[in-house]
């Protein structure tokens, strides 16, 4: 029963990095967005967390396809950074991994904490269009 358990454990552990993790939040590019209109959507993350995977890999989707059903997702930025990156994490005022922030109009309109349900995620970048 142990080495099962720790197989479970070591399987979710695998998952949670199955995804490529990279801080792609660049302040110049953060502002020229916000300044071009577009919607501006943030992530942070950690190394080996779980919900910071979830998240990202739903958040990705969304940029991958462009698309929800009959909603364009096209006129967005998304940026994702590592929570350990104080300068970018003091900027955007975010203590926690998992944080997710939305921009609209140089303000932030958005922002949770640990979401990793699609439908939730979705229903706010839909909200910002």
């Amino acid at each position: 029963m142990k080495k099962i358990l720790i197989i479970i454990i070591c399987l979710f552990s695998i998952s949670a990095n199955a995804i490529e993790k990279k801080t792609t939040f660049d302040k110049d590019l953060f502002e020229k967005a916000q300044s071009d209109g577009k919607i501006v959507i943030v992530s942070s993350w950690v190394k080996y967390c779980m919900s910071c995977a979830g998240q990202m890999k739903i958040l990705n989707k969304a940029k991958k396809n462009g698309a929800l059903s009959d909603i364009k997702f096209d006129n967005i930025e998304y940026f994702s950074f590592d929570i350990t990156n104080r300068e970018i994490a003091d900027l955007l005022n975010v203590k926690y991994q998992t944080t997710l922030l939305i921009f609209e109009n140089n303000k932030e309109i958005y922002r949770s904490l640990g979401e990793t349900t699609k439908e939730l995620i979705y229903d706010a970048i839909k909200s910002s269009i």
